[in-house]
C-alpha cells in the first residue's frame, strides 16, 4: 500500500495543483487589474492599451488600471512585470522590442523575454510606412534608392530610435535594396517626422499611428508600406513586395503578456476577455481609426508569431552589428 501510494503521489499532487488553478480561476479577478504600458502616454502602445482598457474592464468584471512606466528600451517596466507575482493582476503590454529586438541588442539584459513572460494575446499590428519630406527629392521608392546608390553613405534616414521597430524596419529595407545610408536616431517616433516634416532629414519609417496626420496633410508623402496587403488607411500607397522588395515586411505590434508561471486557466480567461475587447465594434473601429490592424489572437498564435520573427530579426541585428550597449 504504502509503495502504492509513493508511486502516486505525484500524479496525486498534479491533480490537486490542477484543482487549485481551477478554483483560482474561477474567482479570477476578484480586485483591480494593473496594466503595465512600458512607454509615455500618448504614444502608440499608450493608445493600444487605453482604447481596448474600457471593454477589457467590463469583460473581467473589475477595474483595468493603466500605468506608464516608461524607460531603457522597455527593460524597467519588463523587470517589474518578470518580478511581479504570476496572479493575473499584473498584465503587460509588450512589443518587437522588448520580446524580439532586445535580447539581441543588449550583451546584458536584466529579463529574458523566453522565461519570463506567458503570452496572453496579440493586441494590434501597426505595419511600418517609407515616407519622404520636403528635404527629399525622391517620389517613390525607385528614386530612394537611386539616390542612395549613386552617392553611397551621404543620404540619411531619421528613425524613433536604435532598435525601435521603424528603425529595424528601415534597416531592412536598406540591406534588402543593398544601399548605404546614415541613421539618424531620434528619441521617439514624433520628434523624427517632425524633423522629417520640417526638412531637416529626407525620409523615415513611421506608422499610421503616429504618422497619419501628417501624411493626410501632405506635410510627408508616403512612398510604400511594409506589410503584405495595401493599407486600408492608404490603399493608393503600394507594398514594398509590390516593388520587388517582398521581404521587406515589418511592423510594430502590441501585445499582451503575463508574468510566467501563471496558471494557465488565468491566461485562458485573460485570452477570451482580450479576445472579446479587441472584436467588440467600437473598440475595433478605434484601433482601426488610429492606425492598428486588430488581432486578439490566441496565445499560441502569440507564440507562433514569435518563434517565427525571433530568428531573422536577430540575424539582422547581428549582420549589421547592431547593439545598445
Amino acid at each position: 500500500m504504502k509503495r502504492f501510494l509513493h508511486a502516486a503521489l505525484p500524479g496525486l499532487l498534479a491533480i490537486g495543483l490542477l484543482a487549485a488553478d481551477a478554483a483560482f480561476a474561477q474567482s479570477y479577478p476578484s480586485r483591480p487589474v494593473r496594466w503595465i504600458v512600458p512607454y509615455a502616454a500618448g504614444g502608440g502602445a499608450d493608445a493600444l492599451a487605453r482604447v481596448i482598457m474600457p471593454a477589457l474592464s467590463r469583460e473581467l468584471g473589475q477595474p483595468v488600471v493603466i500605468e506608464n512606466k516608461p524607460g531603457a528600451a522597455s527593460a524597467i517596466a519588463a523587470v517589474e512585470v518578470a518580478h511581479a507575482a504570476p496572479d493575473g493582476y499584473t498584465i503587460f503590454s509588450a512589443d518587437n522590442g522588448t520580446l524580439i529586438y532586445n535580447p539581441a541588442l543588449y550583451k546584458k539584459l536584466p529579463y529574458d523575454p523566453a522565461k519570463d513572460f506567458a503570452p496572453v494575446s496579440l493586441l494590434g499590428r501597426l505595419p511600418t510606412i517609407l515616407v519622404a519630406g520636403p528635404a527629399s527629392s525622391a517620389k517613390d521608392v525607385k528614386d530612394v534608392v537611386q539616390l542612395a546608390k549613386a552617392e553611397p553613405g551621404k543620404h540619411s534616414f531619421a528613425s524613433a530610435g536604435t532598435g525601435s521597430p521603424h528603425a529595424m524596419a528601415m534597416e531592412l529595407f536598406r540591406t534588402q535594396a543593398g544601399i548605404d545610408m546614415i541613421h539618424v536616431p531620434y528619441r521617439g517616433g514624433a520628434l523624427s517626422l517632425q524633423d522629417v516634416a520640417a526638412g531637416q532629414v529626407p525620409i523615415t519609417m513611421t506608422d499610421f499611428a503616429g504618422g497619419g496626420g501628417m501624411i493626410k496633410s501632405g506635410k510627408v508623402r508616403a512612398l510604400a508600406v511594409a506589410n503584405a496587403t495595401r493599407l486600408p488607411q492608404l490603399p493608393d500607397v503600394p507594398t514594398f513586395a509590390e516593388l520587388g522588395y517582398k521581404d521587406v515586411l515589418a511592423e510594430a505590434f502590441g501585445g499582451l503578456v503575463v508574468p510566467a508561471r501563471t496558471p494557465p486557466a488565468v491566461i485562458a480567461r485573460l485570452q477570451d476577455a482580450a479576445q472579446k475587447a479587441v472584436a467588440d465594434p467600437e473598440v475595433h473601429k478605434k484601433l482601426i481609426d488610429i492606425g492598428y490592424e486588430p488581432v486578439g489572437g490566441t496565445a499560441q498564435q502569440f507564440q507562433a508569431m514569435l518563434q517565427k520573427d525571433i530568428p531573422r530579426w536577430h540575424k539582422l541585428i547581428r549582420d549589421l552589428n547592431i547593439s545598445l550597449d
